[in-house]
């Protein structure tokens, strides 16, 4: 049996957020998770729920929201073990990272009302903020697993991976995991991941990274620090990285709005849908179709994966405003 990196008793901690209005859970947990099978992150309609990684040890996190859309209240409630104060402070970061909580999208709505197809996805899917990956080293994990692959299978792969390397976390009904860290995965046996359904260069790709950042060969958060170009260079020079891996990056793991991964077939396929173009879009098509759109690029990529989420019938279209 794994280790839960709990000892003693587990403590609950509860409190409030307060995101920036206007602000819905739901959308921006859905944008988060991509796929209704994810079981790292979690969403039942009502409630997001995920294991954080906080000073090594597991700690349970489930947020609910009240109030309304301009006047948005989230009530979280956390079990873990440690130092209240810091535990805190911890989930609080780590929630405003994942959720966009401090994200301020008034200059994007006033510019959004100027142009009619932004405007109806705007409207429709108020509320949304640009989530992000905890940290790089998942973004890139992900984006890796993701490469070449449907995001049905993407996500299969990456909930096999969290069942085998990630610390569970242990409750009465139910056990949850969290995300693998770096250690586990540097020192994980290519042939367990290759059973897993990752191919030999997916497994080279991940646990090269995972050994550069536990033997402190790569700085994944001095990364965020450089501006969009500076980031997609050096992100270049890491195993696996391409055009679409850095772009993806960009958006999902460091928060650039207006980076759009253009090499994606799905968003692709839904932005021509969108444009109603007699012929599909390559990449330097997307590219000057998205320019009128800059500097909100990526907005247009997660309002393309809601789009496709509530064809399938997982989203509640509207919310109460006042």
């Amino acid at each position: 049996m794994k280790d839960t990196g709990l000892e003693g008793n587990a403590m609950n901690l509860s409190f409030q957020l307060r995101p920036r209005p206007p602000f819905r859970l739901d959308l921006t947990a859905w944008a988060l998770r991509r796929n209704p099978a994810n079981i790292v992150d979690r969403w039942d309609g009502e409630t997001y729920r995920r294991v954080l990684m906080l000073d090594s040890k597991p700690v349970e996190v489930e947020v609910t929201q009240e109030g309304t859309l301009e006047k948005p209240r989230l009530l979280v409630t956390a079990t873990g073990t440690g130092s209240q104060p810091r535990l805190k402070v911890g989930i609080t970061e780590a929630l405003k990272r994942m959720l966009g909580l401090r994200i301020d999208l008034t200059s994007f709505y006033r510019f959004a009302e100027n142009d009619q197809e932004l405007s109806r996805l705007s409207r429709r899917f108020l509320g949304l903020k640009p989530p992000r990956f905890p940290d790089l080293f998942e973004a890139l994990v992900n984006a890796f697993a993701c490469q070449q692959l449907s995001l049905t299978v993407c996500i299969l792969l990456l909930n096999r991976l969290a069942l085998h390397y990630g610390v569970p976390f242990y409750k009465k009904e139910s056990t949850l995991y969290a995300f693998p860290q770096p250690e586990a995965i540097a020192g994980a046996e290519a042939g367990a991941l290759r059973k897993l359904g990752f191919s030999r260069q997916k497994i080279r790709f991940m646990t090269e990274l995972a050994q550069r950042v536990v033997h402190k060969r790569l700085n994944l958060e001095g990364l965020e620090l450089l501006d969009d170009e500076a980031a997609l260079k050096e992100l270049g020079l890491i195993l696996g990285v391409g055009r679409w891996t850095a772009e993806y990056i960009l958006l999902r793991g460091m928060g650039r709005m207006d980076s759009f991964p253009s090499n994606d077939s799905g968003a692709r396929g839904k932005l021509w849908y969108l444009l109603k173009r007699r012929k599909p879009l390559d990449y330097e098509g997307i590219h000057r179709v998205l320019g009128r759109w800059k500097p909100y690029r990526g907005l247009i990529y997660f309002y393309m994966l809601l789009d496709g989420l509530s064809e399938e019938g997982y989203l509640q279209e509207t919310m109460s405003r006042s």
